[in-house]
């Protein structure tokens, strides 16, 4: 069982959670929903596309402008509560790696704090535990919020993505967040080359053999572009095939671009898997 908030899923369900950005910056979108109504209309849109999460983030990953924690509260925190008020039923998340900002977004209405720095707040995990939330925590090689990675190295990279999440996702269950509550994700780019992304992606089996709900951020990541030499624009191809491979070893949430893409290919895996039935059986039995 997934608790995401206010909503729980069987195991045998996989979701696809869409990217919300609330930033004028973002490497892939360029700002396209950093004004609030464009980002609602996005919002509905992979409603439609059968999204079954969304995340939204107000500040870029990447290196970039400073972004205060005043200035991300005003991004996502009120808006947070439009979406709520729009879409009662929707599970929301909210990147964010700062406690002010996530007890902010979770009074108005968020299911999930998705920590892409790998706990830099330790009180992140106190405000998930006093609002019932889920979170997701990350491995990133020990860098701080908006740094690139420079010549990471690791013995194995896999291992330490395991101990990493692991150690972090106990620390949650040790604050209070219920265990059905806590999401691990390796992390791909993140305080990793292209080749460290790769070898976790073939690797991912060992992560989700852990018991834990693995989560993927493999949308039009820098390592796609540069194992094909493409640019942000043209890596969904690549970006599918790294999914295929995510699903077929069990990951649980897809965070993406691209929804309706992700949703077949993520289904037309699991249902190879056998881990989903098909659509509908009819060829040769009727």
């Amino acid at each position: 069982m997934l608790k995401l908030g206010h909503r729980v899923y069987e195991d045998e369900r996989p979701l696809v959670m869409a990217i919300v950005n609330r930033t004028p910056d973002s490497f892939y979108d360029k700002g396209a929903t950093y004004a609030e109504d464009a980002a609602m209309d996005r919002i509905a849109q992979v409603i439609e596309e059968g999204a079954d999460l969304v995340d939204i983030g107000g500040v870029k990953a990447g290196y970039g402008a400073f972004v205060s924690a005043e200035e991300e509260i005003a991004r996502v925190g009120a808006f947070v509560g439009r979406v709520r008020a729009a879409h009662p039923d929707l599970v929301i998340s909210v990147d964010t790696w700062r406690c002010e900002v996530a007890r902010v977004v979770l009074a108005e209405g968020a299911d999930v704090l998705n920590d892409a720095w790998g706990g830099h707040d330790p009180a992140l995990v106190d405000a998930a535990a006093e609002f019932d939330a889920a979170i997701v925590c990350t491995h990133t090689g020990g860098l701080g919020p908006r740094t690139d990675p420079h010549r990471p190295a690791y013995d194995d990279v896999m291992a330490a993505a395991i101990a990493d999440t692991t150690a972090y996702a106990e620390r949650a269950i040790a604050a209070g967040v219920r265990k059905e509550s806590v999401i691990i994700d390796p992390a791909h780019d993140f305080g990793k080359t292209t080749f460290h992304s790769l070898e976790i992606t073939r690797r991912l089996g060992e992560m989700t053999a852990l018991g834990y709900p693995v989560l993927v951020s493999l949308s039009n990541k820098d390592f796609v572009g540069e194992t094909l030499g493409r640019a942000a624009g043209e890596r969904l191809a690549g970006t599918l095939a790294a999914t295929a491979v995510c699903a077929l070893a069990g990951a649980r949430i897809y965070r993406v671009h691209q929804v309706p893409e992700t949703r077949d290919v993520v289904d037309m895996v699991w249902s190879i898997a056998g881990r989903r039935p098909p659509y509908k059986a009819i060829r040769g039995l009727s």
